[in-house]
């Protein structure tokens, strides 16, 4: 070789596009991910192509007292839950239920997390322990203790109730907006002093070095980090406000106000127990549809307003 003889470049992934490039471990990496794939087969995507089909058919008759046969009906039940309106009804009441219950449970959460994540703040494991202890209590218990304390007949605060009657056709729901903020603003409150917890100390030292305060360190630097914390939290809350079941079906045995259809849920709830399993299948779908819809434009607005 001669010294104006040069080396070609050895061939790199950029240069040559086609070449793929081996997996290592591939064994190991389906070991690991075997148990989650069959679980999420089969409790996740195999019910919800379950109900998918059955909400594709319909049950017909031979005369009036024939044996029922279902067939495929296509379409057929979508057309009727498009044209139920008590189930948008109730699909517009939860929406309203969000729009004032998810912002207040929420602030409430950032608040006592500030408050925990304070150096001002004395006894933070009880104040810890007392806002999550209200999540463990299970939401059929929580909405019959709420339910007791709202009737005018068994509530121990008879010179409220008494006066308001919050199990009315008006109050009732922002009665249940009362028992659900109570049950998850601990569990929202955890995931944000989570997220608090992960911030490094340098940056608080940083800014009281520049003189800010600790209402101005949290306003300035804790909530614009845990931005992320609250839109996951919010994801998570749209999701459980579109599933409200629990707390209608319990106050429906205290207040006449609330019928089978007060929810979207509910309306699933009580259209199967006619039984009528292909329309609940198909409210099903269709809540389902919704839900993703809202919590999809909402992680895109907030990725976009992150991006600006």
């Amino acid at each position: 070789m001669t010294s104006t003889q040069t080396l070609a470049p050895a061939p790199t992934r950029a240069s040559q596009p086609w070449r793929r490039v081996p997996v290592p471990h591939k064994r190991a990496i389906a070991f690991f991910v075997l148990p989650f794939g069959v679980l999420f087969a089969l409790f996740y995507a195999l019910p919800i192509g379950y109900a998918v089909w059955q909400s594709l058919l319909v049950v017909e008759r031979e005369g009036t007292f024939g044996a029922p046969r279902q067939v495929f009906g296509g379409l057929t039940q979508y057309a009727q839950v498009f044209e139920n309106g008590p189930f948008w009804s109730s699909v517009g009441r939860v929406l309203a239920f969000g729009v004032v219950q998810v912002p207040v449970m929420l602030a409430l959460a950032l608040v006592f997390a500030l408050l925990l994540d304070s150096p001002l703040l004395r006894g933070k494991r009880f104040f810890r322990l007392a806002f999550f202890v209200p999540y463990a209590v299970p939401g059929v218990v929580a909405a019959i203790m709420w339910g007791f304390l709202y009737s005018p007949n068994l509530s121990p605060f008879t010179a409220v109730t008494g006066r308001v009657d919050l199990l009315s056709a008006d109050l009732v729901l922002w009665a249940m907006a009362n028992v659900v903020t109570w049950v998850y603003v601990g569990y929202n409150m955890l995931i944000i002093y989570s997220s608090l917890l992960a911030i490094p100390t340098e940056v608080y030292e940083a800014a009281r070095l520049d003189g800010a305060g600790q209402l101005r360190i949290a306003w300035s630097i804790k909530i614009p980090l845990v931005i992320p914390a609250i839109v996951l939290t919010t994801v998570f809350s749209i999701i459980g406000t579109l599933q409200l079941l629990a707390e209608p079906q319990v106050f429906r045995s205290f207040s006449s106000a609330v019928t089978s259809t007060f929810t979207p849920n509910l309306t699933v709830y009580s259209t199967s127990s006619v039984p009528n399993f292909h329309l609940a299948a198909a409210f099903s779908v269709v809540l389902a549809l919704a839900t993703f819809v809202l919590s999809f434009t909402f992680l895109k607005l907030t990725q976009k307003k992150g991006v600006q």
